[in-house]
């Protein structure tokens, strides 16, 4: 295996994880710390919705060990309000916070609407040319039609992730042949699922059969880029990180038993 792996959960703060995940009754400001000693990277989803305040982007950074990574979405506004467009200072002023983490920031996702559809290519192709150079971005769309040859190799001109996902709105097999040619000296996946899952607290779908296929694709896709970041979502299997525990054994991949969190002593 080539690249480094970063595997996590699309977020950490969940009342569902208290008990199976993270000790009874952990503060909620203990919450982050108590992941990062499990895991080395996370999903913010928080940044979609707004631009996070300098403090909170601060204390993201604070409360994580120095080679703990943030993965942060693109805000709404650039991306479903805008729908790309006149945004060049919203996306100036974001990559101004974010950048905050330092060389804690993993990658920014661009997470585009399912009605953004292929007429929009120029909008895309425009906004893409405003993305700064020394930062990390990942796109996902949710519209089969962009993955065409021409869109891929505009993604490669500018080092932009394709982003390969398990999801309603992109063949799972599409991702998987498309791991053979990333766009970008990175990669990003993320694991989603069904919105009728609303117990967080422990696996309810068996997906041993789809995390194989992911496993036998990662074998290829580490052997082409330098990193990869990759997201599990709650709605997944049901428990997210019970997810990434899973599949980073199927990986061959270190695991911390989350047992281990009972004995920090922040808790106490």
């Amino acid at each position: 295996m080539k690249a480094s792996v970063r595997l996590g959960t699309q977020g950490w703060n969940y009342d569902g994880w208290t008990g199976p995940f993270y000790p009874s009754k952990t503060p909620k400001k203990e919450t982050l710390s108590l992941y990062a000693i499990v895991f080395d990277t996370v999903e913010i989803d928080s940044t979609f919705y707004a631009i996070p305040p300098e403090n909170t982007v601060r204390g993201w950074a604070e409360r994580t060990p120095a080679d703990f990574t943030f993965s942060v979405k693109l805000p709404s506004e650039i991306t479903h309000e805008n729908r790309l467009q006149s945004s060049g200072e919203i996306l100036l002023r974001f990559i101004e916070r974010i950048q905050l983490l330092g060389d804690k920031l993993g990658c920014v996702l661009i997470q585009l609407p399912p009605d953004f559809s292929p007429a929009e290519h120029r909008s895309l192709s425009e906004f893409i040319r405003l993305l700064p150079s020394d930062t990390r971005f990942a796109i996902e769309f949710r519209d089969s039609e962009w993955l065409d040859s021409r869109v891929l190799n505009e993604l490669r001109e500018h080092n932009v992730a394709l982003t390969l996902a398990d999801s309603k709105w992109i063949d799972r097999e599409a991702s998987f042949d498309l791991a053979a040619s990333p766009t970008a000296s990175f990669s990003y996946v993320r694991w989603l699922g069904p919105r009728d899952l609303t117990d967080f607290s422990r696996i309810q779908i068996d997906r041993t059969s789809e995390l194989r296929g992911w496993a036998d694709a990662f074998s290829v896709l580490t052997e082409k880029v330098e990193t990869v970041f990759g997201y599990f979502n709650n709605h997944y299997q049901g428990h997210s990180p019970a997810s990434c525990h899973i599949f980073k054994k199927m990986m061959g991949l270190p695991t911390v038993d989350p047992d281990q969190l009972i004995i920090q002593p922040s808790l106490f």
